[in-house]
């Protein structure tokens, strides 16, 4: 599963990039996603999350949905990182059967799109279009360890954001 941080402020002068924090909108939107998530039974046994304070803001307004909160690591290669090194992130990871990222884009967004060969094609189609703040993908990956993640191997189960969440209820 891959989490993008909600909306965050934009940088005031002289702000270093990993301290910005949640905006107002973003604040709302991450409770909705981990709402959804928890409702849908997208729990991780592991989280990892950016050292970013949008990261970190996130993880936490999502973090009280769950009936337990899962077991969460702050991961500082997830900041700024590219395909390669969110892939050794998930390859390394042991003891999780259900794993969480929580991060940025573009490299969120281009791992989701290497990752996938099937599933829904009109959310395929939007998740192409791009990964918004606030986006959550669920990619069923048949494997029996994470050292066998592979480009291409997952089927998307769910693409879900806080817009598209808000048009299936109009």
């Amino acid at each position: 599963m891959l989490l993008r941080h909600a909306k965050t402020e934009r940088a005031e002068a002289g702000q270093r990039d990993r301290d910005r924090k949640l905006m107002k909108r973003g604040r709302n939107d991450a409770p909705v996603i981990g709402a959804y998530m928890a409702h849908h039974s997208f729990v991780p046994d592991l989280t990892r999350v950016s050292p970013a304070a949008r990261a970190q803001e996130t993880w936490a307004l999502v973090a009280p949905c769950f009936a337990e909160a899962p077991r969460t690591v702050t991961d500082d290669r997830i900041y700024n990182a590219n395909i390669s090194q969110l892939v050794e992130v998930i390859t390394e990871t042991k003891s999780a059967k259900a794993l969480l990222l929580v991060g940025h884009n573009p490299s969120f967004h281009e791992l989701a799109v290497q990752l996938i060969a099937s599933g829904d094609v009109n959310l395929r189609e939007q998740l192409n279009e791009g990964l918004p703040t606030s986006g959550f993908v669920v990619i069923d990956l048949p494997i029996d360890s994470w050292s066998q993640l592979h480009p291409r191997a997952g089927r998307l189960e769910r693409f879900v954001t806080p817009r598209l969440l808000a048009e299936a209820t109009e």
